[in-house]
């Protein structure tokens, strides 16, 4: 796998450029989620802002050779931990950049980023993302993690939780 995946942190002037980003990966999710667009022709993202207003929300770019290949937003608002964790509320890879490493190898820079507990929810009818997940976080965390099933306001599916400490010990990138 090759060495060439960044995260930036996403600033509010760049806030436009992210909110496009998300409607391609809602366009994606609305496979699984069954949502429809509004009568402005947008999914839209209730969230947006809050990443801006609220310390435990980061939203970061993915960027491949200078281009934007994604991004990952990760929060504290996490359904089977209680305390002091954080969780990927969005992960998005687009399409040109799927299969070659590149999600693994963005997950592992966000895990790095934030140490400590986390917890990663995949949507019940996301097959593709279970398997993703499943295999990053085995492989990340040497198999010490748990999967749990979880029912939100909106959706049920798998929920993995592990931790991130600075001891673990992690296999090569």
């Amino acid at each position: 796998m090759k060495d060439y995946a960044q995260i930036v942190k996403v600033s509010e002037d760049e806030k436009s450029i992210l909110r496009q980003l998300i409607e391609l990966y809602e366009y994606d999710f609305s496979e699984f989620n069954g949502a429809d667009v509004n009568a402005q022709g947008f999914y839209g993202y209730s969230y947006l802002d809050h990443y801006w207003t609220e310390e435990k929300r980061q939203a970061y770019f993915v960027k491949v050779d200078g281009q934007y290949a994604g991004f990952v937003l990760v929060n504290d608002f996490c359904y089977l931990v209680q305390e002091n964790a954080r969780s990927v509320a969005e992960f998005f890879i687009m399409r040109k950049y799927r299969r070659n490493g590149l999600g693994q190898q963005v997950a592992r820079l966000v895990f790095d980023t934030h140490k400590g507990n986390w917890e990663v929810l995949q949507h019940g009818n996301n097959d593709a993302a279970q398997h993703f997940w499943k295999r990053v976080i085995h492989e990340y965390t040497n198999g010490d993690y748990r999967v749990e099933d979880v029912k939100t306001e909106y959706w049920e599916g798998k929920g993995m939780v592990f931790n991130t400490s600075e001891e673990q010990v992690k296999g090569d990138v």
